[in-house]
């Protein structure tokens, strides 16, 4: 069977992982991330037939997912108190020094990620986490390509400042290219 002929529900169990990454980097709570896929999953089997053979089964079904967030949002304004990603510290990785440091370096870049803006954070992830293409991410969140751009580079620059990244080498402002 290839991609091509697989049901909605098939591409479904394959693609659950990279739709719950994508949920809680939206929500930032792991409970929350499975309900948003449980639902978004709902809905594209509901709507299967509005699938276009074809076209991107991921750009759909991240779709489908950021306008139930977006709904969420909506109702969470009369609504009590949400989790946080920090009560939820069952990331798997080995014991040892070098797995310390790289929750240690985890947790600050999931720290640096969820300050950053909504609109920030959505491209930074689609793009850099799930790979899509700046027209994918466009289509997705339903913005020019251009805005793609312009956040992923305010994206990166502000994770850069709140994770205390640096080049190292900074340009001269006096001569173009040159290096201080």
């Amino acid at each position: 069977m290839t991609y091509d002929t697989q049901t909605v529900p098939e591409r479904l169990v394959a693609f659950l992982p990279n739709l719950r990454r994508f949920a809680i980097s939206l929500c930032r709570s792991r409970e929350l991330a499975d309900d948003l896929v449980q639902m978004a999953c709902e809905r594209a089997i509901l709507a299967a037939d509005s699938f276009v053979p074809g076209s991107r089964f991921d750009a759909w079904m991240f779709r489908i997912l950021r306008n139930l967030w977006i709904d969420h949002l909506r109702r969470q304004k009369t609504a009590g108190p949400q989790g946080d990603l920090e009560d939820a510290r069952d990331v798997s990785i080995p014991s040892g020094e070098a797995a310390s440091l790289a929750r240690m370096d985890l947790l600050e870049v999931t720290a640096a990620l969820q300050k950053l803006p909504a609109e920030q954070r959505e491209v930074l992830v689609l793009v850099c986490v799930e790979e899509f293409s700046y027209r994918d991410a466009a289509e997705v969140l339903a913005i020019p390509i251009g805005t793609v751009m312009s956040r992923l580079a305010r994206a990166r620059k502000n994770l850069m400042e709140l994770t205390g990244i640096s080049f190292g080498e900074r340009r001269s402002p006096d001569s173009k290219g040159g290096v201080l």
